[in-house]
């Protein structure tokens, strides 16, 4: 028996849930890209907010890769439950923020409904890294953008300026660096190729405040539902696991009203970029590192490979001797206690956060993850090249799949150049990534000399 709202009362009473009716609930929120994260972070801020008294924040999830959330979570009436998981225990709780689930395409026409109406407030995106559409030199592909959340977006605020109602807060909740401005670029680019009659009304009317999102949630098995099924009776196909630590630091530029996210854990600030560098270039690129040399070193698991003494070693000097020390910090941003708790969490053993998942899509992520701290300590970090090696060694194609956008370009690459020549392929003055970081003639050599390493 599927959870619903038509079988919540057979939900057994340690399942926490919300207060309010969710049928008296407007519909404030358009969120693109509605996946475990969105369901784990944005959606669970939303639910305490509106638990806790606030109305009309209700969420209507657009799904853009394919039907599959809907399939999942339309049969739920868009419920699901979210369990947060440490060492052996585990706190599930219902979530009801989300009262609608669209795809993208398919629902084109209600989509732009939603976001036309007066009562939507803020468009919200967790659509990962690729889904931005953008180029090597970091400009939209248009060619790519068609096939994103673009135009329907653009399409939506033009009916939306049409009807006179006033703009939204456009909210990038993504792993890029300064995510609002980039949002903003690149969706002035599209309106600059597409819809020049909308900018002005964009730019007037609309922010795209900047933010960092954090929390680990790894892919849910078959196991994991399973075992939730037995624990509260129902199954529930929307079911998302996290772990307990979560952190929402958004810029305070808002375009109108808002949930009172920050009486539930979220930091209101007026410069997200210390606690945003600090994520992509501590968490994140711990993360990725661990993941490919993790792999190499035949472990599943983000807890295994930390528990790898030379793994741990290595990532300990990535967080706090390259990457904490290539940025200035907030004040009273501690960057050695955010080293320890990072190492903390990815101990967590109940998270069971696998390191094929964090390697996919390595080309969009390593920029900032990576090249940034190199570029800063002009190639000097012996970690993140290790690091790097064991990437460049992944996307050869011949070890195990690659899942990344440029996955055929880059075994081009390596095909055509070798072994001795990828990497200034790559991060040479003239290599697909020199816009991130050209690297010099004895980092270049470095590199070299790790692929052999395995």
């Amino acid at each position: 028996m599927r959870l619903s709202d038509a079988t919540l009362d057979r939900l057994p009473a340690n399942v926490a849930r919300f207060s309010y009716d969710r049928a008296a609930q407007k519909t404030g929120i358009v969120h693109f890209g509605l996946g475990a994260f969105h369901r784990a972070h944005q959606a669970w801020y939303t639910d305490l907010a509106m638990d806790a008294g606030e109305r009309d924040w209700a969420i209507c999830g657009v799904s853009l890769r394919s039907d599959t959330v809907s399939r999942q979570l339309s049969p739920q009436d868009g419920l699901y439950t979210l369990t947060e998981r440490s060492g052996t225990e585990a706190a599930t709780r219902l979530i009801g923020s989300l009262r609608e689930v669209l795809v993208g395409g398919r629902d084109w026409n209600r989509i732009l409904d939603r976001i036309a109406t007066p009562d939507c407030r803020i468009v919200s995106f967790t659509v990962t890294e690729k889904g931005y559409a953008r180029a090597a030199d970091g400009s939209l592909d248009l060619d790519l953008a068609a096939g994103t959340f673009y135009p329907e977006l653009a399409a939506g605020l033009a009916r939306r300026q049409h009807a006179g109602h006033r703009g939204v807060t456009l909210l990038c909740c993504d792993n890029l660096p300064e995510n609002g401005r980039t949002l903003e670029r690149l969706f002035g680019e599209w309106l600059a190729a597409t819809g020049p009659e909308l900018t002005d009304w964009v730019e007037s009317e609309c922010s795209f405040p900047s933010t960092m999102v954090d929390r680990i949630v790894p892919a849910t098995t078959d196991a994991d539902f399973d075992a939730l099924e037995a624990k509260v009776g129902l199954r529930d196909e929307g079911a998302v696991f996290t772990e307990r630590f979560s952190q929402w630091v958004i810029e305070d530029r808002f375009a109108g009203p808002r949930p009172s996210w920050e009486k539930h854990g979220a930091q209101l600030v007026n410069d997200v970029a210390p606690y945003e560098t600090a994520k992509l270039r501590m968490l994140n690129g711990a993360h990725s590192a661990l993941a490919y040399l993790g792999l190499e070193r035949g472990h599943t698991f983000v807890h295994e490979a930390i528990a790898d003494p030379v793994l741990r070693e290595l990532v300990d000097r990535l967080m706090r001797r390259e990457a904490a020390t290539s940025f200035a910090p907030a004040s009273g941003q501690d960057l050695a206690a955010y080293a320890d708790r990072l190492i903390e969490r990815f101990s967590n053993p109940a998270l069971n956060h696998r390191l094929i998942q964090i390697a996919m899509d390595g080309s969009q992520k390593i920029p900032q993850r990576w090249l940034e701290t190199l570029a800063f300590h002009e190639g000097h970090c012996p970690a993140i090249l290790e690091a790097l090696a064991a990437w460049l060694r992944h996307v050869r194609g011949d070890v195990r799949p690659v899942d990344d956008p440029r996955a055929t370009l880059l075994a081009a690459l390596w095909a055509e150049a070798g072994a001795s020549g990828i990497a200034a392929a790559l991060f040479g003055p003239h290599g697909l990534f020199a816009r991130d970081w050209t690297a010099d003639d004895t980092a270049l050599v470095a590199l070299t000399a790790r692929l052999a390493e395995a």
